[in-house]
């Protein structure tokens, strides 16, 4: 394109010239769609997981109670959860995206 535009984003042009919104995915129809969304929602929940458990690197836990195996196991099972919860929520468009690459690969491949 000669307008500046990289391919990626000139399908998803809103209606304002600055703004990009991705075109919008149908519910999944099919068992592969279904499978790819879930795999797409898992990937997401996950790498949201990793992000939240990266920024808790380095607090300090304090008092009688604080600190331990116990309570590092624990942070991970919440953050996991807590990654669970955001993407089902809508999260931060990540499983989109790569539902829709999981798409046009299974097109290609078939």
């Amino acid at each position: 394109m000669d307008n500046g535009l990289s391919q990626l984003q000139a399908g998803f042009i809103g209606k304002s010239k600055n703004q990009i919104t991705p075109e919008p995915i149908g519910e999944p129809k099919t068992a592969k769609e279904l499978s790819a969304k879930r795999a797409a929602d898992e990937f997401e929940a996950i790498f949201i997981s990793q992000m939240l458990k990266s920024m808790s690197v380095g607090l300090k836990t304090d008092g009688m109670f604080g600190g331990g195996q116990s309570e590092q196991i624990y942070k991970d099972l919440m953050n996991e959860e807590l990654g669970k919860v955001m993407t089902s929520k809508g999260g931060i468009g990540m499983s989109d995206e790569i539902y829709r690459e999981i798409l046009k690969n299974q097109e290609v491949n078939s």
